[in-house]
């Protein structure tokens, strides 16, 4: 952990990245309200349904949700505090607690995931500007600054809001938020996670956006909308709808986190 009472008043770097957080924080909150007001249209029965997550109900989405914004509270009170507190306290507790809440009423799987929202922004408010600069651990065990958790919440938040398969589908993702993951996942797979990938050129015709995954030259270039190209990279779409030249196949690509 990294000292968290750095003056952002003398360190404009520290500043940046305050300010940075306070844009992703009000992003996060108005994804929550629209998956808020998803979830209260979900009927009880629906609740125990499929969702679009194998092996998962949509309880098992909802509950993962309330469990990683708390556990998103904890490295917010470590990012505050200077102190080493883990995601989870174990990767056993982290599925014993969304295998437990899965099968809870929907009402009562609303006010939870309201409440642990709430305690996600409270403890977001409370770190000092410096704090956001300080080094938090990730279950995985990758460090990264503070100011990366807002993002984190929006892309659990964005994702698995779709995940639900509940009428809110990668077309209502934000731009920003699409145009950011678009960048991200790309990057991903031109590297080590696109071993083996062969090469692909991808054009986002609404942002003019431009990727190339996998390793070579590309021999196919796949065209569509940032977000629908997106849902493909994320595997939450086939791809079907996107243009392909020339028109073959477009290619297995492994599963990112």
């Amino acid at each position: 952990m990294t000292d968290p009472q750095t003056d952002s008043r003398t360190d404009p770097a520290t500043a940046s990245l305050s300010a940075v957080a306070a844009r992703r924080l009000a992003g996060v909150e108005e994804s929550t309200r629209l998956l808020l007001r998803t979830v209260a249209g979900i009927g009880a029965e629906a609740v125990a349904g499929p969702s679009a997550l194998p092996g998962w109900t949509r309880g098992h989405v909802l509950a993962h949700l309330a469990r990683n914004a708390d556990s998103l509270v904890n490295l917010l009170d470590g990012a505050r505090t200077g102190t080493d507190i883990p995601q989870y306290s174990s990767e056993q507790a982290r599925d014993r607690d969304i295998e437990e809440g899965a099968p809870r009423p929907a009402q009562e799987q609303l006010a939870d995931l309201r409440a642990s929202g709430a305690r996600f922004g409270t403890a977001a408010a409370l770190l000092p500007d410096g704090a956001w600069a300080a080094e938090v651990k990730h279950r995985s065990g990758a460090v990264f600054p503070a100011a990366e958790i807002p993002w984190k919440r929006l892309a659990e938040v964005e994702y698995h809001h779709v995940d639900l398969d509940a009428g809110y589908t990668p077309a209502h993702w934000p731009e920003e938020f699409a145009t950011a993951e678009f960048r991200r996942l790309a990057e991903k797979l031109a590297g080590p996670a696109g071993a083996g990938l062969p090469a692909v050129e991808l054009l986002a015709e609404d942002t003019a956006e431009r990727a190339v995954i996998g390793a070579g030259t590309p021999a196919l270039t796949v065209e569509g909308p940032v977000r629908a190209l997106l849902a493909w990279l994320s595997g939450r779409a086939d791809g079907s709808g996107l243009r392909r030249t020339p028109g073959t196949d477009l290619p297995v690509l492994p599963p990112l986190g």
